[in-house]
């Protein structure tokens, strides 16, 4: 395989068939050979191993019983993999674009020190962390989602969604975490995956810690995809839904590394083209940069 996609779950019947649609052969624009493992981290009701049957080469793994944590579950789909490149979405209730796999190997392609990253967004118009206190919920999701075709075409989603919180300052400001983040298989057995002491239900700031090692690895370069993303289903998980404060979490990642959590501070390459449905993104992007013209200063 060229390259690997690992999709971790947990009881999401209702999101896992969307993400696997866009992660398909006919919604993802590329002739990269991939393969796609999704990784069961001990659903109450097991995932369909039909379901596989939507992607190239798909593979379920299943782990019960299963920590609360995702990152024992993500790190046994990299093993798994066989592609030298292995990208990883530890929430599997995000839809993506369909330039992902193309941009995720055309930027390695760059060099063996690449971690490549996407932007992540929410499906609505605002965060729905903040939604959800509005009335936003899984059927009005659904109808929203019914107003674009994005079957046919994944950009479209750009049209229905918000900027993420980790992702609110744009392509052109530092970002908190990946959802789709993409390495050559070596440098994720060099980082050693996820830390699996991030044991709380969601895995806390385990995505965020994974992201910043890799940034600090020596050589890392950063690259961006432009124009890919990924787009978070409301499902009441650990970040939209879960019992944990923001606080609690930083708090966490504080005691596990000695320091409070900040973004890294790599300056990015930019690789891949903006979409119709992007521009009004990609503009906040600008206008962002625009009012912090040093990104990382404070």
């Amino acid at each position: 395989m060229d390259v690997t996609v690992v999709v971790v779950v947990w009881n999401m019947a209702r999101e896992l068939p969307r993400t696997l649609a866009t992660l398909a052969a006919d919604s993802q624009r590329t002739d990269v050979d991939y393969e796609v493992i999704v990784v069961d981290n001990g659903s109450p009701v097991p995932v369909d191993p039909a379901l596989l049957e939507l992607v190239p080469h798909g593979r379920l793994i299943r782990l019960d019983p299963a920590p609360p944590s995702p990152a024992r579950a993500a790190n046994v789909g990299i093993e798994a993999a066989t592609g030298s490149i292995v990208g990883v979405m530890i929430d599997g209730a995000r839809m993506v674009t369909p330039g992902l796999i193309a941009g995720a190997a055309d930027a390695l392609r760059l060099g063996p020190d690449v971690v490549a990253a996407t932007l992540a967004f929410h499906l609505g118009a605002e965060s729905q962390m903040v939604a959800a206190a509005k009335g936003y919920d899984q059927s009005v999701e659904d109808a929203l989602l019914d107003t674009v075709d994005w079957r046919a075409d994944g950009y479209e989603l750009f049209s229905i969604s918000t900027f993420a919180g980790s992702s609110a300052r744009g392509w052109f400001g530092p970002m908190g975490e990946s959802n789709a983040l993409f390495m050559t298989a070596s440098r994720w057995a060099d980082l050693g995956g996820f830390d699996e002491a991030f044991d709380r239900p969601g895995g806390g700031l385990v995505n965020h810690d994974l992201f910043r090692r890799a940034c600090e690895w020596p050589g890392a370069e950063l690259v961006v995809l432009l124009g890919e993303a990924t787009f978070h289903q409301f499902h009441g998980g650990a970040a939209t839904g879960g019992t944990a404060t923001r606080d609690e979490l930083w708090a966490e990642y504080a005691r596990r590394r000695g320091r409070e959590y900040s973004p890294p501070s790599l300056t990015p390459r930019y690789v891949g083209t903006v979409p119709p449905a992007a521009i009004p993104h990609l503009r906040a992007s600008i206008e962002w940069r625009e009012r912090n013209p040093d990104p990382h200063s404070g």
